[in-house]
């Protein structure tokens, strides 16, 4: 069942924002939530200085650091664009308003909830016992806009190797 946004459209608020723009800086709270009609956004944390790029989203995802937006606590990671792109956004207030208001909106997050928590299970277990070609090759079945739209480092940084090996993988093919 797809939520009628328009009757909430009021608390939304339309962005475009140039590529290689920080959304979120980790260590921040997260107060608001990004809904992309166009562009490409990653999550990514920091390592002693190196970016280790967590996810990637795209059109009709929703973005934010549901920890920390739900708690107040500081963002694990951070969120960046990578492309130019137009978002709609709502603030925490107004979207626990909603929540609260909305059986069918608590639902629908519940559910994509359940969904993301689901995808997070699976790259993690996929890092756990599958080689970077296997992580590689699962990527290509399963999300090929990730190879045709994101630059080749952040694809490397995502699987968990360097620029040079994801070559070579990319090589091997």
């Amino acid at each position: 069942m797809a939520i009628n946004w328009d009757k909430f459209s009021q608390y939304f608020k339309r962005q475009e924002i140039l590529a290689k723009t920080t959304l979120l800086q980790e260590g921040e709270v997260s107060r608001t939530m990004y809904f992309i009609e166009k562009g490409c956004l990653r999550t990514w944390v920091n390592d002693n200085g190196k970016e280790i790029t967590t996810q990637f989203f795209f059109e009709g995802d929703s973005v934010s650091s549901i920890e920390s937006f739900r708690t107040n606590q500081p963002s694990l990671y951070s969120i960046e664009s990578l492309e130019p792109y137009v978002l709609q956004t709502i603030s925490q207030k107004e979207f626990q308003s909603i929540v609260n208001t909305s059986p069918e909106v608590r639902k629908d997050m519940e559910e994509h909830l359940f969904r993301r928590l689901f995808q997070i299970q699976q790259i993690f277990y996929s890092y756990l016992k599958n080689s970077p070609q296997k992580r590689y090759e699962e990527l290509i079945e399963q999300h090929p806009e990730i190879i045709q739209r994101v630059p080749q480092h952040y694809i490397a940084s995502y699987l968990g190797v360097t620029s040079v090996s994801l070559s070579r993988i990319r090589n091997r093919r």
